[in-house]
């Protein structure tokens, strides 16, 4: 598995008041952030893995539950969070995301948009990264996936938590998001392979095919 990042730098024009705004804004925020992995051996069946991992839909729905997922288009997914909790704060954020295929059996995600439902002073300073990707590969002869998971959060937090040591805030930040990632990790353990095998039945049912070709057509998407 090769790993890969792209970053995209774009600069506007913003008047110099504007600009000192923005800066000092950027200055008295607060990041969080957390990775979380995972490895998962894939019994054999008779489609390879890697032309389901075609379907970016099927994976959303085994990241959230669907009643939580909206399809914008082909790549964008609107994924409404249960309500966190961060002190005394409750928030819920509704994250756009792109999720797409590669050649070869690799799928990308990637955060494009994110509104945070409760409050609107954070709505306004907040903003949140999110990367990650799942590949299938070969070892000793046995088929694997192996994903990785960033999440990133910046935001401005309004008084009394600002007057809050940083430390303490990162730690319980940090832990926060570090929970989100684990909970979309153990749910993808649980419904990726069961949707995987479902998916390949339904294939099978009306479809004649070779468990090697490259050119395998998806008839039944759903």
């Amino acid at each position: 598995m090769y790993g890969f990042c792209i970053i995209v730098q774009t600069y506007i024009y913003q008047p110099k008041i504007q600009r000192s705004i923005i800066y000092y804004r950027l200055t008295m925020a607060t990041k969080f952030q957390a990775c979380q992995s995972v490895e998962i051996p894939v019994p054999y069946q008779p489609i390879p893995i890697k032309h389901y991992l075609r379907q970016p839909q099927r994976l959303v729905n085994a990241l959230a539950d669907s009643s939580r997922i909206e399809q914008l288009s082909a790549e964008i997914f609107r994924l409404r969070m249960r309500p966190l909790a961060f002190m005394s704060l409750s928030i819920q954020p509704i994250v756009d995301m792109r999720v797409w295929a590669l050649e070869g059996g690799t799928i990308n995600l990637e955060s494009v948009k994110t509104e945070i439902r409760g409050i609107d002073y954070i709505d306004r300073r907040f903003q949140l990264d999110l990367k990650g990707n799942l590949s299938s590969y070969k070892k000793d002869g046995n088929t694997r996936l192996k994903g990785i998971a960033n999440l990133e959060v910046l935001v401005e937090l309004p008084p009394p938590f600002s007057f809050t040591p940083k430390p303490i805030l990162e730690t319980t930040g940090n832990g926060l998001l570090k929970s989100v990632l684990l909970t979309i990790k153990q749910r993808l353990l649980r419904q990726l392979l069961v949707d995987y095998q479902r998916w390949v039945e339904l294939q099978t049912k009306d479809n004649s095919f070779e468990s090697d070709s490259n050119n395998f057509k998806v008839f039944r998407p759903e």
